[in-house]
């Protein structure tokens, strides 16, 4: 149980006590028929039994301010470390660290920290880090690494690209008057503002952005044409500007690149193989 629930449940308790003998008898028999009084009353009997029965380990009630804490708080003091802070104000951010310590650590006793999706997050990321933090890579062959970047191309090569002009339209009738207006070099101002460039996409995007039919029609065009094109999100009057085509990466231009993106692909890895080990020892139910 906590001891600062305690101290005010003891507190509260005085305090209505205190009051009823200063307001007199009437006032001492209603407030000795109040409902919170007897619950704090019997809050404070459970508390002082809990307290007998279960003492709280000694070192729960402890708060080290470590060395490496207080030089925490002066190297972070300033970030040129043009300054270090005053006792006073070193002692003010230390009072401050240890009143946080206390209200977490009363808070975790009472369970606050349960249901509590924020809290639940930010401490499993802080256990991530420290499990991030202790995975220690040896360097990889060229042989392991040459393999993985083949494994892994499509990070590496330079995908092939097209370049257009696209206009939305409400339906298909209005794409097609748009259209029209172009062919006789006739198109409103209102199309002009509407109309926008897509510049060197990549064409494996498309699909996912305007749908599949969108992107083998649009490459389907001949360059510098404009067409009605119907993509997931409605008509369309586009223009394909310029199509460049996609070129493969060679290991030794990127070689730099893809020691990075595997340290942090098998970091990954053996920090997912540390929390299934932990998940190991624990039972998984799904309520029905």
């Amino acid at each position: 149980m906590s001891s600062m629930v305690k101290s005010l449940s003891f507190a509260l308790l005085r305090s209505r006590l205190g009051d009823a003998a200063s307001a007199g008898c009437a006032s001492a028999q209603r407030l000795r028929n109040e409902p919170l009084l007897h619950f704090l009353a019997i809050g404070a009997l459970v508390f002082a039994a809990d307290a007998a029965l279960h003492p709280p380990p000694k070192d729960e009630r402890v708060i080290m301010v470590s060395k490496a804490l207080r030089q925490s708080f002066i190297d972070n003091f300033d970030e040129d470390k043009a300054r270090a802070p005053s006792d006073t104000q070193l002692q003010a951010m230390i009072d401050s660290w240890v009143a946080s310590e206390i209200l977490y650590r009363e808070g975790k006793s009472l369970g606050v920290d349960r249901g509590d999706d924020m809290i639940r997050d930010r401490i499993a990321y802080k256990l991530q880090l420290l499990i991030f933090d202790q995975i220690k890579l040896p360097q990889p062959s060229e042989e392991r690494l040459r393999a993985w970047f083949e494994q892994n191309r499509e990070h590496f090569d330079e995908p092939e690209r097209v370049g257009f002009y696209l206009t939305p339209a409400a339906d298909a009738a209005e794409a097609a008057r748009w259209l029209e207006e172009i062919s006789a070099g006739q198109e409103s101002e209102e199309l002009r503002e509407r109309t926008r460039a897509i510049l060197a996409r990549p064409v494996t995007s498309l699909a996912p952005a305007f749908g599949e039919k969108f992107r083998d029609d649009l490459l389907a065009l001949p360059q510098g044409s404009w067409a009605k094109l119907q993509s997931k999100e409605g008509w369309h009057i586009v223009r394909l500007d310029s199509r460049r085509p996609g070129e493969p990466a060679h290991f030794e231009d990127v070689r730099d690149e893809v020691l990075r993106q595997w340290r942090v692909d098998e970091t990954r890895s053996r920090a997912w193989e540390a929390v299934n080990r932990l998940k190991a020892s624990y039972t998984v139910r799904m309520e029905p």
